[in-house]
């Protein structure tokens, strides 16, 4: 027997269960009702954006709690002042929003504004045991990043892998958004060949057009995604072409139902498009209600007609 070369509809679904989602505290104002669009206990992460109130980030979370979905807001090391006001916040977090697991980030912020210039500080305070919370994430970057050097970012992975094991965290890995499965899968091969061991959960692109995916991946300066999704942004006809991430998940499930070591265990969706909208879409693949295509990938199939 050979290895597969088309991802079945049963491995897409495994591949696709327990995924998560985020929401901006922002674009949470414009959503009437997470639970109207998401199944209980979906995770839905919490931004925390430069120049933003960290209380704002507490408010969705306490929402989303109430709504019986599983909040996880977003720790940004730049923009945070000191210990004290760390503290403060998982206090508020635990006590208003039953929050047990948090994600980490450098913070797109080229100064830090306090005390923290990256996230291992703030693993290593030790407030996260403190009040209770032993699930935590951390960002992963199978394109670099702009920020960091990849010596830098290799460090770190190493780094955190080992604190996890010290402190007895349940630490996971959750990346940026890409647009081709190759390269993410090579990235979690020479990660684990450097000795990672944390399970990793990718960052997809919901369905969105071609000019939205554009800006963001300028914004986050991603690099062979970016000429990826470039090339097609040139096509100045197609730009607000809706693109849904349906062939970049069909090889992604295939590569990791063919690699019985890979580290990549969920996806986490960015809802460029429109949280509603990517929560569908997750849903509906999650479910197996999609249909493989001749040439790859898949459509999801219209349960509304």
């Amino acid at each position: 027997m050979g290895i597969e070369m088309t991802a079945s509809i049963p491995q897409i679904q495994t591949a696709a269960e327990g995924w998560s989602i985020e929401v901006t505290p922002a674009g949470a104002t414009k959503i009437d009702s997470f639970a109207a669009c998401l199944l209980p206990g979906t995770t839905v992460n919490v931004t925390f954006l430069p120049g933003s109130d960290p209380m704002d980030t507490v408010a969705v979370a306490k929402r989303l709690h109430n709504e019986g979905m599983n909040a996880v807001p977003h720790l940004a090391a730049r923009s945070l002042k000191d210990s004290d006001q760390i503290d403060s916040l998982l206090a508020s977090y635990r006590a208003e929003a039953g929050v047990d697991e948090v994600l980490i980030i450098g913070g797109g912020v080229d100064q830090p504004i306090g005390a923290f210039d990256n996230s291992l500080q703030i693993l290593e305070t030790g407030l996260l045991q403190k009040h209770g919370i032993r699930r935590v994430g951390v960002a992963g970057h199978p394109e670099g990043s702009p920020d960091i050097s990849e010596i830098e970012i290799a460090e770190a992975l190493g780094a955190k892998n080992a604190l996890a094991k010290r402190e007895g965290l349940n630490m996971y890995i959750e990346t940026q958004f890409c647009f081709e499965a190759p390269i993410v899968l090579e990235w979690e091969k020479t990660v684990r060949a450097a000795g990672n061991e944390l399970p990793i959960r990718i960052g997809i692109p919901g369905p969105a057009t071609i000019k939205t995916l554009f800006r963001f991946a300028q914004i986050s300066g991603i690099g062979p995604s970016m000429r990826f999704i470039s090339k097609q942004a040139r096509n100045v006809a197609k730009l607000m072409t809706v693109q849904s991430p349906n062939v970049l998940l069909s090889d992604l499930a295939q590569g990791m139902a063919n690699d019985s070591d890979c580290l990549i265990e969920n996806f986490h969706f960015y809802p460029f498009g429109g949280f509603a909208k990517t929560a569908i879409y997750a849903n509906a693949v999650a479910s197996g209600s999609i249909q493989l295509l001749p040439k790859g990938g898949f459509d999801v199939i219209d349960t509304a007609t």
